[in-house]
Order: C-alpha cells, then structure tokens, then sequence
C-alpha cells in the first residue's frame, strides 16, 4: 500500500505504531495506563519528537509512512505545495514563511 492509498487518519495511526515501536522507553513508562490514556501519551510524544526534529506532526507522519527518504522529500513538497494553493501564497513565498529549502 502506498502513501496515497492510505487516508490522512490511517497513515497517522500507523506512524504512532511505527514510532511506538520505536519508543520503547515511552512504551515502558505507558504500559499500565488506560487504553485512552496511553494513547494521549503517544500523541504528545510523537508531536514532541516532531518539534524535535523540525518538522510539523504531518511531516513526521509522512516520514514514518513513506519508504525511502527520497519518497518522504517527494511527498512531502506535494502536500506544501497544496498547502500553498489551498492558501492562496505564492510558492516561493510560501517557502521562506516555512523555511523551506526547495
């Protein structure tokens, strides 16, 4: 299955997986908590590692979600340069707003 054929919510559901997995400190520290619970912690962790990285929750969904780094770089100017269009901003413009390096 590729990034397209996945919905917005699936492909988040799977990156918390993936980046779960990954976790395995924070896995440890959750484990008793309720089901709900546990999962707010995953979503604060994972917006958490976002910001750690730089990038905004969805880029990190997408990184979790996508196979190579060239397939995250592709994906991930497909969705800002809708972002751009939905907004109204020229697309150079809206690369120096969001810092990026096309």
């Amino acid at each position: 299955m590729t990034v397209k054929e996945l919905t917005q919510e699936e492909r988040h559901a799977e990156a918390l997986k993936k980046y779960l997995l990954e976790s395995t400190q924070l896995a440890d520290e959750i484990k008793d908590l309720p089901a709900d619970d546990q999962k707010d912690q995953i979503q604060w962790a994972f917006e958490d590692e976002a910001e750690a990285q730089g990038l905004q929750p969805w880029e990190l969904t997408l990184k979790y979600t996508t196979s190579t780094p060239e397939e995250f770089e592709a994906q991930r100017l497909v969705l800002h340069k809708e972002a751009a269009e939905v907004l109204g901003v020229e697309w150079d413009e809206y690369c120096e707003m969001n810092n990026l390096v096309v």
